[in-house]
């Protein structure tokens, strides 16, 4: 279980389990008084010792060590020192041009970083506010920052909870939890003493930070303030897990360390073999050259690009990602835990179903709006005939201290959402609420007690005096005596304790079964001299009316989102702080389940459990229910030690530790709190399940234009590499120097690699399987393709170069057009394994599917062949980079050369097809 707010009361050693204590024990705990409260001598020693009631946390790095830090990767060391040695050596250009390209990568990693973490400034604004305290006997208000242990703090409705408080006086006190324990509804409070392993959601005679109080007025005395709350235990939470590194970056380490590996081992066999037959000179050339070949100096910007690209696309789909890595991280998501309210559900309370005069109806339409109507037996009623009903909808309506506006084209509710739900049904059958209250005023009233579980007020009607009761079943029938039939006329209760058990304890279990919350209604006649009503008035005598059944609902667009994620492989698990039948019935409805079951878990059997036991729950549960923000958090670290990849949703301060924690943390846009969005990687404008699976989808098809970019840059490499060890172990001059790899590995590769990222997705991509965590990033068949390319690739330059040396003389002129070669080849490679000329062709014959980018290939194409014109005939670039110009017969034989690039690229793409 929960463990209670870690605070220490003056002169103790051991924290205090504040909610199991009486109020004078806390109080005398404390040293303060209930009703004079601190001295400003005592409260102003306590702010000196205890400090100010607000969050602190770690100070980010500076800019100039994130920039530093950008460096802090294997290959952009490694073009670091071969730089350097260049210097060394005397040839400064080289050294430039290489540490140019490094330092580009730099800006354009630390360019894409998100910002340095602000989640705990975040944090601090949740509990910064005013309180109106008591101190020495005087009612004032002051900044919350000011607040010490022991000040007394008054509630009223409308205020935001400054500190964590033991509630010492409440009347009809409620406060709206949700962002700390994820109760969608505003808990009511009271002051009796609680066991000391009540969870932090049943913790009733307290309030924490950063709650809203929506109802009524309440006194409670400061136990904890800032780090010391429960919501400052969060920012400790978030603080011991901020590098949580994503499977991309997983992926892309290994990779660069393997890359690295054989790199070093390359160079330094160069170097040895080019010592043995040549100068030191030319060994070291050989060595640079082939060190900088066999780097692929574009890939971290493509790879940027190409996430940037992703996000985008995202966008338009509603989800909008802060951090770049996350969009592939969501395509390789193996569960998705969800929150129930708001991105399951409408978040708007709707009655579904309701009985009345010994009939049941069903009610159509979502959320608050009027539309809708009432059926019985999936027909219309006709209200006329159905008197009874007719009264049920009418007492939800007056008996109600809620009503309904429409705010920016949305219906809302301004009060309880249960009574906002109560007055839409009433709405659906054109029943108006100001209306009807002229009719039948409103004279007195019994506000909602939990002591007594109903609320009741006195109307003036034009048949006479009624009083309405509504709450909870057990409270309203106990006092019952008869009840309405379908014509709304009162008979006796025959053989009432049969019925009792039967027809509506039937009525509410058909209810409850579904998930519904059921709320009881009831009225009472009374005499035309009566003005006002107590609880005396309705301890008996009164007329049982009917029921009405409400939920929040599931939206659609989730239940077909949740099925296209189970259908892709992906697990949905339901992680809420409601409770746990409410939730279960939800999952059922939605169809989320695994392997047919839907078991359900509460945070309090899951406190009981070890690291293995919660292991096994975490895999094999579909709800977990009633859970606090240390629990989410063991949750998802559970399910990563299964070997997960996991992406959870959130909106409250609560979610922030397991938003942070998760592979892909997302964020509710709307509804969520301004903590949860900045522990998180993605952002959700619409609050919609829905928006997750087609960021899913999006994320699973930039991974693979990721690999397809991969799998057209390595060839490059290397060749490159081949072409200049076989040279370096014939002692051959080199085919290729340093700066004119530094050209093609930047330049030419950013430019036709990068309109890879914009290919469409494949059809059939949310019907895999999830790609298995540790899957590396150049599986055996990829591996494979890129040798076989690789291996055209050094023919096509080590033959150029030696046939026009060997035929001109002309050494430049050799590697120029060895290079154009080269490029002439790659342009045949990447429209073989784009979707360029299939999706021509499925526009011409109006068989594409969706509106694609297609020109993007093309400007690609056309800037390579550009840039190649320019190495060419430019003579600036003629003098930097060793080339030569080529005339137009010399241009045509190097197309020539490449375009048998067109047969092998056919015959890999039969072994291991690029999609």
């Amino acid at each position: 279980m929960v463990q209670a707010v870690a605070t220490v009361a003056p002169g103790e050693k051991q924290p205090t389990v504040w909610h199991s204590l009486e109020i004078s024990e806390a109080i005398a705990r404390l040293q303060t008084d209930a009703e004079i409260g601190l001295s400003s001598n005592q409260a102003q020693h306590l702010l000196t010792s205890g400090g100010a009631n607000e969050l602190t946390g770690k100070k980010g790095k500076p800019w100039w060590l994130k920039f530093l830090l950008q460096f802090n990767q294997p290959l952009l060391i490694i073009l670091l020192c071969a730089g350097l040695v260049k210097a060394l050596s005397g040839s400064l250009v080289n050294a430039g041009v290489i540490w140019g390209v490094t330092t580009t990568n730099a800006i354009i990693g630390f360019i894409q970083e998100a910002k340095a973490e602000s989640a705990i400034a975040a944090l601090a604004k949740a509990i910064t506010t005013e309180a109106t305290i008591i101190r020495d006997g005087q009612k004032i208000r002051i900044p919350s920052r000011e607040l010490v242990p022991g000040d007394v703090v008054l509630l009223t409705s409308g205020d935001k909870v400054p500190a964590d408080l033991r509630l010492i006086q409440v009347r009809n006190l409620q406060i709206d939890e949700s962002g700390l324990t994820g109760e969608s509804v505003a808990v009511e409070k009271h002051t009796q003493v609680l066991t000391p392993d009540t969870g932090l959601g049943e913790r009733k005679n307290m309030a924490y930070a950063g709650g809203f109080v929506t109802f009524g007025q309440g006194t409670g005395v400061v136990v904890a303030t800032g780090n010391n709350t429960e919501t400052g235990k969060i920012s400790q939470l978030m603080e011991q897990h901020t590098d949580i590194s994503t499977p991309l970056t997983r992926k892309f380490n290994k990779f660069s360390q393997n890359w690295l590996y054989m790199v070093l081992g390359l160079a330094t066999l160069c170097f040895v073999v080019g010592l043995s037959f040549r100068g030191f000179n030319e060994a070291l050339e050989a060595a640079v050259t082939l060190t900088v070949s066999a780097i692929p100096e574009g890939l971290p910007a493509v790879v940027t690009v190409t996430l940037a690209i992703g996000v985008s696309r995202m966008a338009k789909r509603n989800a909008i990602i802060r951090k770049l890595p996350a969009v592939e991280t969501l395509g390789s998501a193996t569960v998705i835990c969800s929150d129930k309210t708001g991105t399951l559900t409408e978040n708007q309370m709707t009655v579904q179903a309701i009985y009345a005069g010994g009939h049941q109806y069903t009610v159509s339409g979502v959320g608050y709006a009027p539309d809708g109507e009432i059926l019985r037996d999936e027909q219309p009623v006709d209200l006329n005939r159905e008197k009874g009903l007719q009264e049920c909808l009418i007492a939800g309506l007056l008996c109600n201290d809620s009503h309904l506006e429409t705010k920016n084209g949305r219906w809302v509710v301004l009060g309880d959402p249960t009574e906002g739900a109560l007055i839409a049904s009433a709405n659906k059958a054109n029943f108006s609420q100001p209306t009807l209250l002229k009719q039948m005023p409103r004279l007195d009233g019994i506000p909602f007690e939990s002591d007594y579980q109903y609320m009741a007020t006195l109307h003036n009607t034009p048949t006479g005096k009624v009083i309405y009761v509504k709450g909870s079943v057990e409270a309203i029938l106990q006092r019952c005596s008869l009840m309405l039939n379908t014509d709304g006329q009162p008979r006796p209760l025959d053989c009432v304790e049969t019925l009792k058990q039967t027809t509506i304890e039937r009525e509410v279990n058909i209810m409850a079964r579904q998930g519904l919350r059921v709320l009881a209604l009831a009225k009472k006649l009374v005499g035309n001299e009566q003005n006002d009503v107590d609880h005396a008035d309705i301890a008996d005598g009164l007329i049982f009316i009917g029921l009405q059944g409400m939920i929040d609902p599931p939206r659609e667009s989730a239940i077909k989102a949740v099925q296209a994620c189970q259908t892709a492989g992906i697990q949905v698990k339901m992680i809420t702080g409601d409770h746990a039948i409410t939730a279960q019935a939800i999952a059922r409805r939605m169809g989320i389940n695994k392997n047919g079951s839907v078991l359900a878990f509460t945070g309090a059997e899951l406190a009981k459990m070890d690291k293995t036991e919660l292991a096994q729950v975490a895999e094999e549960g579909v709800v977990f229910a009633r859970v606090a923000p240390e629990q989410k958090l063991r949750l998802v670290e559970a399910l990563q030690s299964k070997g997960e990849v996991v992406a959870m949703t959130g909106d409250g301060v609560n979610d922030a530790p397991a938003l942070k924690q998760a592979d892909i943390g997302i964020a509710m846009g709307g509804a969520g709190t301004e903590v949860a969005k900045e522990a998180s990687d993605m952002l959700l404008t619409d609050d919609n399940f829905a928006s997750i699976e087609a960021a899913v989808e999006e994320g699973r098809a930039v991974y693979k234009n990721l690999l397809k970019a991969i799998c057209f840059i390595l060839p490059v490499n290397g060749g490159e590499s081949m072409t200049i060890l076989i040279s370096t172990l014939l002692a051959r001059d080199l085919p290729i120097l340093s700066l004119q790899v530094l050209w093609l590995n930047m330049l030419n590769s950013i430019t036709m690699t990068v309109p890879l990222a914009f290919e469409p997705k494949g059809q059939n991509v949310m019907q895999q399987a999830p790609r298995h965590p540790n899957e590396p990033l150049l599986s055996g068949s990829r591996i494979q393709r890129i040798l076989a390319i690789s291996l055209f690739n050094w023919i096509v330059i080590f033959g150029v170069f030696e046939y026009i040396r060997q035929t001109t003389g002309n050494i430049d002129l050799a590697r120029t057009m060895a290079i154009n070669s080269l490029i002439a080849g790659r342009i045949f490679y990447l429209l073989s394994i784009s979707q360029l000329i299939p999706n021509l062709i499925a526009k011409m014959d109006g068989t594409m599917k969706e509106n694609v980018d297609i020109p993007a290939i093309g400007f690609g194409i056309l800037g390579a062949i550009l840039l190649q014109i320019v190495f060419a005939h430019v003579p600036l670039i003629n003098d930097v980079f060793e080339t030569a110009p080529l005339s137009l017969q010399q241009w045509l034989f190097c197309l020539g050369v490449g375009s048998p690039m067109i047969l092998w690229a056919t015959l890999v793409n039969r072994l291991d097809p690029p999609n």
